[in-house]
C-alpha cells in the first residue's frame, strides 16, 4: 500500500510512522487517547495512492467517531485537524496575508482582496505581528469547531481552493485591522481573541481587512410608502445581503389591500406580493459571498388590515401564490392588545393609509389614538382579538414564527427613545434600535466566553475579570462602527449619529455545568443575573471612557436621551435583582457624556459557539446526545461534562450511552445516576419553560437592547403557550419569544439533532418542526 508525501513522493505506508505521529500529538496536549487503535483503524480502511493530507483526514474522522468514549477523541481529532493545516501553510502571519492580499475568481483571474490600507499596516509591523503569534493556541479548537472555521472563516485562495489562512492568523487579521494605527493595541486584542475569552461576529471575522471590510451585523430598515420607496429599500436589501448583513424591515406603514392609490386611482395589491418580491430578493443574494442565503425579517404590528395574509406566508397550506417562505416573521406588539387578549375584547384593523401616526406612537399615546381612529369607525374590519391571538399560535406552532416583540416595552425602556418611536427588531430579535426610511440602524455584535472566566478547580467565578474583558470589547466595537463598510448612506448616517453596539456571551449553560448549578435554581438565576450586571457595568464604563478620551465629545443624539439624565437600563425595571456593583458614582460619569447609545444584547451565537466548543447563548441544551452533521459526514456527540462526571463516579460505559440514546438524550428517569446530575442535566424539554422566561427577567436590567430569547414546548398546548406569552409580556420583556421550538410527532432515529450545532444548512432540527438555517450575522 503506497501514500503520497506532500512532497509529491510515493512512499510504503508505514503503521510506525503513523502512529508516532499520533502519538506525538496526543503527548503534546496530553490528551487519553489510544492511538494504536486508531492507526490501525486508519492503515486498515485506507486505499492505494492516498495523500498525506488525505490520510490525517481519515485518522481525524475515525478519532471523533470514539469520541462517545471519551470527549478528549473530539479534541484529538481537531488537532489532527490543525495539525494537517499547519502542514499546509505558513507559519507567518504576513506571508499568509500577502498570499491572501489577491485572490483568484472563478476563471482564474487575480482580483485584490486584502486592503492596501490593511497590507500596509501587516508589512510596517511585519516583524511584531509574526513574534505574538501562538499557533499553540489552535489546538484548542475540536474537531467540530475546526471544521466550521474551515467550511465558512478562513482564507482560501479561491472559492473551492485551498486554504491559505490559519484560525491565528484570522484572529490577527481582525486585532490588526481594528487597531491599525497601534501595534500594541492590536497584540492586545489579538492576545484576547487567540485565548478564546471572546469573540466578534462572524461578518468582522469574514470581512475584516478586506477591500469591502463589512464587519456589522444587523440592518433595521424602514420602506417609504410607495414605488420608489419599495424598490429602494429593495436595491439596499441587496446591497446588506450581499456584505453579510441580516436584515429587519418593518412595514406596518405600508398601505393594505384594497387601499387607493392616488396616483392611479388604481388600488392596492397590500403587503404579500410586496413581500414576495423581497422574498426572492433574499434568495438570490446570498449573504458573504456564497456563504448562505441572504435574511430577511419582517415585522408588523397587530392592527395592520393585511395581518391575517401575513401570518400565511410561510405556512404549508393554503394559497401557494400568497407565500413567501423565506422571509422571518415578527409581531411588533402594543400593549393595548395584550390587553384586549386577556380581556377577550374586538380589536379593529387599520389601513396605515387612513391612520399614518399609529407607527410614529408608543403606549399612552398609541392607545388614545388607536380608540380615537376605532370610534370613528375607520377600521376596515374587527375580529376577537383572542381570534387572532391564536392564529399567531397556530403560525408559531407549524413554523416557529412569528417573534413576539413587545413595542410599549422596547420604547419605554430603550436609551434610544429620544430619537423616536422605535419601530422593529432585527433578525434575530436582540436589537432595539430606531430606524426609518431615511435612517437604516445598524448593530456591531461580540460575545463573552464565559467559559473563559469559571475556575474549573475552586469551582468560582472570575467577575473582576468578565468585567475588564467587557471593557476591553465594549473599546473593540466601537472601532468597528468608524472601519466597517457602510453599503448605504442611510445605514452610516444613523449609526454614526447614534453609535450602538451589541455585546453578548456564549456558554452560559456551560458556566452550570462547571459550577454545578442546576438551570433555574436559585444560585443559577443569581450567578447569571450578576454576569450580566457585570457585562453591563463593564460595557457603561467603557463607553464613559471613551467619551472623556474623544475631547469629552459624546453620540451625536446624546442630549436628551435616558443617559443624559443618568438614568441606566435597571432604572426601568421595578423588580430587577440587587445590585453587586458601585452604580452611584458611574451613573455621575455617565451623565457627563457616553459614547454609545446602547451596549448589550444577547444575540444567537451558534457559530461562533461551535467554534469555541460552547453551548450556544444562554440556551440548556437540547439533548444529553445527539448527531452532528459535518461535510466529513454524521458523528454522536455527547454533553461533555455530563461525560466527565459520570466517568468520575465510573458509570461511563458503552451500556450507559445506549441507555441514553434509549432515552433521547435524557437521564432524567434513570435511577442508576445520582439525582444531583440528573437535576443538572436536564434538557431543556425537561426544565420548566417558566425558569427560562424568569432567567431572562433577570438579566433584562442589564441588557439595555434584547434577547433573541427561544421558547420550547415538546408537545404544542396552546393553553401553555398563551400562558408563556402572557407572562412575558406582563414582566416586562422587550422580546418575548425568538423562535419557538417543537418536538417532531415522530422521531425514528434515536438521536436528538442539537439546532445549535449543524453546519450544512439549510438545518433541520430534530427537535423542532420548524427549519430554518443557522443566522451567521448575528453569531457573536
Amino acid at each position: 500500500m503506497k501514500v503520497i508525501t506532500r512532497s509529491g513522493k510515493s512512499e510504503a505506508v508505514d503503521f510506525n510512522k503513523v502512529k508516532d505521529r499520533l502519538t506525538g500529538l496526543a503527548e503534546m496536549l496530553g490528551l487519553e487517547v489510544n492511538t494504536d487503535v486508531i492507526a490501525r483503524e486508519t492503515i486498515a480502511q485506507i486505499v492505494d495512492g492516498i495523500t498525506t493530507t488525505m490520510l490525517d483526514e481519515h485518522s481525524a474522522r475515525i478519532a471523533a467517531d470514539r469520541g462517545t468514549e471519551h470527549h478528549d477523541y473530539y479534541s484529538f481529532a481537531g488537532a489532527i485537524c490543525v495539525s494537517n493545516l499547519h502542514k499546509e501553510t505558513s507559519s507567518s502571519f504576513v506571508e499568509a496575508m500577502e498570499e491572501a492580499e489577491f485572490l483568484l475568481d472563478s476563471k482564474g483571474n487575480k482580483f485584490r482582496h486584502l486592503s492596501e490600507a490593511f497590507m500596509a499596516a501587516v508589512r510596517k509591523n511585519a516583524v511584531a505581528l509574526d513574534a505574538a503569534i501562538d499557533h499553540r493556541q489552535d489546538y484548542t479548537y475540536d474537531y467540530f469547531g475546526f471544521q466550521t472555521l474551515t467550511r465558512s472563516y478562513l482564507i482560501r485562495k479561491s472559492s473551492l481552493g485551498r486554504i491559505i489562512e490559519r484560525p491565528q492568523h484570522m484572529h490577527m487579521r481582525v486585532a490588526l485591522f481594528l487597531h491599525m494605527d497601534s501595534i500594541e493595541e492590536a497584540l492586545r486584542t489579538y492576545g484576547m481573541l487567540s485565548r478564546g475569552v471572546y469573540t466578534h461576529a462572524t461578518p468582522t471575522m469574514f470581512n475584516a481587512g478586506t477591500v469591502r471590510s463589512q464587519l456589522a451585523s444587523c440592518f433595521l430598515m424602514g420602506i417609504e410608502d410607495s414605488v420608489e420607496g419599495i424598490y429602494k429599500c429593495l436595491g439596499d436589501v441587496a446591497g446588506i445581503s450581499k456584505h453579510a448583513g441580516g436584515i429587519g424591515i418593518h412595514v406596518h406603514n405600508i398601505r393594505a389591500r384594497g387601499s387607493v392609490i392616488r396616483g392611479t386611482n388604481g388600488v392596492s395589491n397590500g403587503l404579500v406580493p410586496m413581500l414576495q418580491v423581497f422574498n426572492s430578493t433574499s434568495r438570490y443574494i446570498d449573504q458573504g459571498g456564497g456563504k448562505r442565503k441572504g435574511s430577511v425579517a419582517i415585522y408588523i404590528e397587530p392592527w395592520h388590515a393585511d395581518i391575517l395574509d401575513f401570518l400565511e406566508i410561510k405556512r404549508n397550506t393554503g394559497d401557494e401564490n400568497m407565500k413567501a417562505r423565506d422571509l422571518f416573521m415578527g409581531m411588533w406588539i402594543p400593549d393595548l392588545f395584550m390587553e384586549r387578549v386577556r380581556d377577550n375584547r374586538p380589536w379593529s384593523l387599520f389601513c396605515p393609509e387612513r391612520c399614518a401616526d399609529l407607527v410614529d406612537l408608543c403606549g399612552v399615546a398609541f392607545a388614545s389614538r388607536y380608540e380615537e381612529y376605532e370610534a370613528a369607525g375607520l377600521f376596515t374590519r374587527q375580529v376577537r382579538a383572542q381570534d387572532l391571538f391564536q392564529k399567531i399560535m397556530e403560525t408559531q406552532v407549524e413554523t416557529g414564527v412569528p417573534y413576539m416583540l413587545y413595542k410599549d416595552s422596547a420604547n419605554a425602556k430603550s436609551n434610544q427613545q429620544n430619537l423616536g418611536t422605535i419601530r422593529s427588531s432585527n433578525l434575530c430579535a436582540e436589537i432595539i434600535e430606531y430606524s426609518d426610511a431615511s435612517h437604516y440602524a445598524v448593530c456591531n455584535l461580540a460575545s463573552l466566553n464565559l467559559t473563559r472566566f469559571v475556575n474549573r478547580e475552586t469551582r468560582g467565578f472570575d467577575y473582576e475579570r468578565l468585567r475588564e474583558v467587557a471593557y476591553a470589547a465594549t473599546k473593540n466595537l466601537d472601532r468597528v462602527i468608524d472601519l466597517t463598510y457602510y453599503p448605504n448612506e442611510e445605514s452610516r448616517r444613523s449609526n454614526m449619529s447614534a453609535r450602538p453596539v451589541g455585546l453578548g456571551v456564549q456558554g452560559l449553560a456551560d458556566v452550570f455545568f462547571l459550577l454545578g448549578l442546576p438551570f433555574g435554581s436559585r444560585e443559577a438565576r443569581e450567578a447569571n443575573a450578576r454576569i450580566f450586571e457585570t457585562i453591563y457595568y463593564g460595557a457603561v464604563e467603557a463607553s464613559a471612557d471613551m467619551a472623556v478620551e474623544h475631547g469629552g465629545t459624546s453620540y451625536e443624539k446624546f442630549a436628551g436621551s435616558p443617559f443624559s439624565r443618568g438614568q441606566l437600563q435597571f432604572d426601568f425595571w421595578e423588580n430587577h435583582p440587587k445590585l453587586w456593583m458601585d452604580w452611584a458614582s458611574l451613573k455621575e460619569r455617565v451623565k457627563r457624556g457616553m459614547r454609545n447609545s446602547l451596549l448589550t444584547a444577547v444575540m444567537p451565537t451558534a457559530s461562533t459557539a461551535q467554534i469555541m466548543g460552547n453551548y450556544e447563548c444562554v440556551e440548556p441544551p437540547t439533548n444529553n446526545i445527539f448527531m452532528r452533521r459535518t461535510l466529513a459526514g454524521q458523528f454522536t456527540v455527547v454533553n461533555r461534562y455530563l461525560q466527565r462526571d459520570l466517568a468520575k463516579l465510573g458509570l461511563w460505559t458503552t451500556k450507559m450511552k445506549d441507555m441514553i440514546v434509549d432515552n433521547d438524550g435524557s437521564i432524567a428517569a434513570m435511577s442508576v445516576i445520582p439525582q444531583g446530575l440528573r437535576d443538572l442535566y436536564k434538557t431543556v424539554w425537561e426544565i420548566p419553560q417558566k425558569a427560562l422566561i424568569d432567567m431572562s427577567i433577570d438579566r433584562a436590567p442589564f441588557v439595555d437592547q434584547s434577547q433573541s430569547l427561544n421558547l420550547f414546548m415538546a408537545v404544542p398546548d396552546y393553553n401553555k403557550l398563551f400562558s408563556m406569552h402572557m407572562y412575558g409580556w406582563k414582566n416586562g420583556l422587550k422580546t418575548g419569544m425568538y423562535y419557538l421550538r417543537t418536538r417532531p410527532a415522530a422521531n425514528p432515529i434515536k438521536y436528538g439533532t442539537d439546532q445549535s450545532h449543524q453546519e450544512e444548512g439549510p438545518t433541520t432540527n430534530a427537535c423542532s418542526r420548524e427549519t430554518r438555517e443557522e443566522c451567521t450575522s448575528c453569531s457573536a
